[in-house]
């Protein structure tokens, strides 16, 4: 008689899961990009002045409105210094941080990591390998940034690449190593599925696309 029982139970327990297997993304999806506008308004509304907030005038708040005032203002930021006048201005707003004693070195490294990853010519993070370390015989996952240059590329060994090791589950913080391109094995799955594999300590794992090359074609 009990054995009914057990099945109902074990029944609504996988119900249950698969519930929370499906729905749980969704809701940490929507929860965290309902942090970032509101956490975007929340800058724009304390930078407006009240009498320029529509807000101010109307009887409810509108989600994503400081939002889209943010890249309304980036859009126009970027296309004031596209001309001559805005290039001087920019050229001269750059000479005064750089005479900054502190300031510059802060600068100087932030524009240059954005400029690394935004360009559209960059390939920074287009690659995931595997490589050995900390040890022989221990694997971890890393991404490609970029060859070696200067000072650098004269001492390493020949044919080296700079990979970025992260660490999990955060993958912003992690280790730059620079190792012989014959010393990596590189895997095919993107870089959005070596993120997620790091973040989720090695659960979430991407299927494997090499099958899909050797699928002949009908």
């Amino acid at each position: 008689m009990a054995r009914p029982r057990l099945r109902v139970r074990d029944r609504l327990r996988t119900y249950f899961i698969a519930g929370v297997l499906i729905t749980g993304p969704i809701l940490l999806t929507f929860y965290l990009a309902w942090l970032f506008i509101h956490g975007v308004d929340q800058i724009v509304a304390a930078l407006v002045p009240d009498h320029y907030n529509p807000e101010t005038y109307l009887p409810f708040n509108i989600p994503g409105l400081g939002l889209l005032a943010a890249i309304a203002s980036l859009t126009l930021i970027g296309a004031l210094t596209a001309n001559v006048l805005g290039r001087f201005f920019l050229g001269l707003g750059e000479r005064i941080l750089s005479r900054m004693p502190v300031i510059r070195g802060l600068y100087g490294a932030v524009k240059q990591i954005f400029e690394t990853v935004l360009a559209k010519q960059s390939s920074t993070f287009r690659e995931v390998v595997m490589v050995e370390y900390p040890r022989r015989d221990c694997w971890t996952l890393a991404f490609v940034t970029a060859r070696p240059e200067g000072e650098i590329k004269d001492l390493a060994p020949a044919d080296s690449i700079g990979l970025y090791v992260p660490t999990t589950p955060n993958p912003t913080s992690g280790f730059l190593l620079y190792v012989p391109r014959k010393d990596v094995i590189p895997l095919a799955m993107t870089v959005e599925e070596g993120i997620k594999l790091v973040i989720s300590g090695g659960i979430v794992t991407p299927t494997d696309r090499r099958l899909n090359a050797r699928t002949p074609r009908a």
